[in-house]
């Protein structure tokens, strides 16, 4: 029987396992339906650990999208740590969703969000746990549809043997649109197979179906045309793009976990997009264009995730949150309406020009004053002009000596390292502001009990992007700067004992770039790691930077390219790349034009405030940047204390 569960088979398994409690399911404002009142079944997917993948908003959202509707459910399941999945093969046990603990392959889709790369490996092991076939070819109409969604989709040629289709762009609109395609399949009889749905799908906006799609390769390795294989199918595919965030107050009751995990919060999107032209940044580049959320709207959200989680921190989300035009009423009146609570709210972190001290004590007006993050993101003057994080030493050292001077005690930075055209001293000059930071910071508050930590991320190049041509540093390179890097810090150890410093090795941002810039070729080297027992990529204690190049020399060479290939070489200009056929808005040439000025070092506005640049994403899309002045204000709300 469809449907049915599988926890009295798994019970038992869990009293052998480390933290059984992620495997249970029952967390506050989880939903079971029952399954038979239902036309269409999703199982989501967060490729990772439920600590991790539990507060993903965008997973929770599409879940309280999809069972508001009459015809459909969807329930959650999570990557399976590997003792768990030992016993389940072992038993006989395939993979769960959490809600019901029904078996994934009973499902009509299985939607997978994707926010980095390296969780790639953890579906072909829910795949396999689930005793659905790895390759979407080998499928039929009894096997769940597997659609991919999230940033890490939008390029997902690697991952195309794998998904049957994936989604580009905003999630909210086009999965009602996939729920109605299979409802009417599946009402007229399922006609014309599992060939037949997915030409369906393919004709929705927004909607990516590589088996659609034949690609050949040139001499040289490089990618000669991408060409559709049937008429019915678009020649690109575009993303798709909500508009009116204020119609989409989601998630409305937020999930509560169980088990502890990675963000102990409730979190409210303020607005989606961004146009501050960070070069390095795929998020910022494939969501534009900004559309705000109006001050009520956002109270509204606060106010009714509150009362459904208990939470006493609210995150104020996006990609940079103290850009929204209206934040500083916002904040105020958030700080008013709970005034005399327990609840606080937060920024993820804080642009350096967009930080004041007003602003972030009404944020910590009613809860504990935490730690400030500022992201640099580059070391040298220089080098933030070529990634175009337009910020001068200056105006980062009053900025962080203010934070000192009224009260802060810790300060985060976090750069990136192996940028394009860096060089040695570019990174040693991270040591030289955060000793600066420490000395001024001293000064300004009078004590010697404050701390910097000087967070390092390895730079990976992204589609989408204008740095999606640029040759990646090698590992080699990213060691021996965050080594001289190390050296510089601890080299007055009066100062350098206050400087904390966090960082990677190279090595798994390697494999990111040969995932994150792959073609279809690529997929050979995911299964072939997979079957050597990797996954769970993403965490150090199970990634192995070994079994990744083994694989990819020996599945790349029969194709006269190599890992180096796809990480540290530089593209040309009309080189056809992997995802040229999926539309973000970008124009390929405003993109390459942006590259060839962070060659130069030139500098680009925020076109919220500036005139257009012609990226192309407006006129493109049919869209326009959305921001305040609403002129709206929050009703005060009277606070049950």
């Amino acid at each position: 029987m469809t449907g049915e569960s599988l926890y009295p088979r798994l019970e038992p398994l869990l009293a052998q396992v480390q933290k059984p409690i992620q495997y249970v399911g029952g967390e506050l404002n989880a939903q079971v339906k029952p399954w038979d009142d239902v036309a269409v079944h999703w199982a989501l997917m967060y490729p990772d650990a439920y600590e991790v993948g539990l507060p993903n908003q965008g997973l929770m959202i599409l879940y309280e999208v999809l069972n508001e509707r009459p015809d459909a459910l969807a329930e959650r399941t999570y990557a399976v740590w590997p003792d768990l999945a030992g016993l389940m093969r072992e038993h006989g046990v395939g993979q769960f969703t959490v809600d019901s603990h029904r078996a994934l392959r009973d499902f009509d889709l299985l939607g997978v969000s994707f926010a980095t790369e390296l969780g790639y490996t953890n579906l072909l092991e829910a795949l396999d746990l689930a005793g659905v076939p790895l390759h979407a070819v080998d499928r039929d109409e009894t096997h769940p549809v597997v659609v991919a969604g999230g940033h890490a989709a939008f390029n997902p040629e690697p991952v195309s043997d794998f998904v049957d289709c994936a989604v580009l762009g905003d999630g909210e609109q086009v999965v009602g649109d996939i729920t109605d395609v299979v409802a009417a399949w599946k009402a007229q009889g399922r006609p014309g197979g599992r060939v037949e749905l997915l030409a369906r799908l393919a004709r929705v906006d927004g909607v990516y179906v590589p088996r659609f799609y034949a690609v050949t390769y040139g001499a040289d390795g490089t990618i000669a045309e991408v060409l559709r294989t049937r008429d019915d199918v678009p020649a690109r595919v575009g993303k798709r793009t909500v508009m009116d965030l204020d119609e989409w107050p989601y998630p409305k009751q937020p999930l509560v976990p169980l088990a502890e995990s990675v963000h102990e919060r409730m979190s409210v999107e303020i607005f989606r997009g961004c146009t501050r032209g960070c070069r390095f940044c795929q998020a910022g580049m494939i969501t534009r264009p900004v559309r705000e959320r109006t001050i009520t709207g956002i109270g509204s959200m606060v106010d009714a995730g509150l009362k459904a989680t208990g939470y006493e921190e609210v995150g104020l989300l996006s990609l940079s949150s103290a850009d929204h035009s209206e934040i500083g009423q916002l904040a105020t009146e958030l700080a008013d309406r709970y005034e005399g609570t327990n609840t606080g709210l937060s920024l993820p972190s804080t642009r350096v020009d967009a930080f004041n001290v007003t602003l972030a004590n009404e944020l910590s007006r009613n809860g504990r004053r935490s730690g400030l993050t500022f992201a640099p993101e580059g070391g040298s003057e220089r080098i933030r002009r070529v990634i175009n994080k337009t910020v001068s030493k200056e105006d980062l050292v009053r900025t962080v000596t203010t934070a000192y001077a009224n009260g802060w005690r810790q300060v985060k930075l976090y750069f990136m390292c192996g940028l394009p055209t860096e060089t040695d001293e570019d990174v040693l000059e991270i040591a030289e502001l955060a000793v600066e930071v420490i000395r001024a910071g001293r000064e300004a508050s009078g004590s010697k009990d404050i701390r910097c930590t000087v967070s390092i991320g390895g730079f990976v190049p992204k589609p989408h992007t204008p740095f999606q041509w640029a040759g990646q540093a090698s590992a080699e390179t990213i060691d021996h700067r965050l080594r001289i890097l190390r050296e510089a810090i601890n080299a007055d150890r009066r100062i350098g004992r206050s400087i904390g410093l966090r960082y990677h090795d190279g090595k798994p941002g390697v494999i990111e770039g040969l995932l994150s810039r792959g073609d279809r070729r690529v997929g050979r080297v995911i299964e072939r790691v997979w079957r050597d027992g990797g996954h769970f990529d993403g965490w150090s204690e199970h990634f192995s930077y070994q079994r990744w190049t083994t694989a990819a020399a020996e599945e790349l060479a029969a194709f006269g390219v190599d890992l180096d290939w796809y990480t540290t070489r530089e593209r040309t200009e009309h080189e056809v790349l992997p995802w040229d056929h999926l539309d973000s808005g970008l124009d390929k040439e405003w993109l390459w034009e942006d590259w060839q000025e962070a060659i130069s070092e030139e500098e680009v506005g925020d076109c919220r405030w500036t005139g257009c640049y012609d990226c192309g994403v407006c006129p493109t899309m049919g869209t326009e940047i959305q921001i305040g002045p609403t002129g709206r204000s929050l009703i005060p709300l009277t606070v049950v204390r």
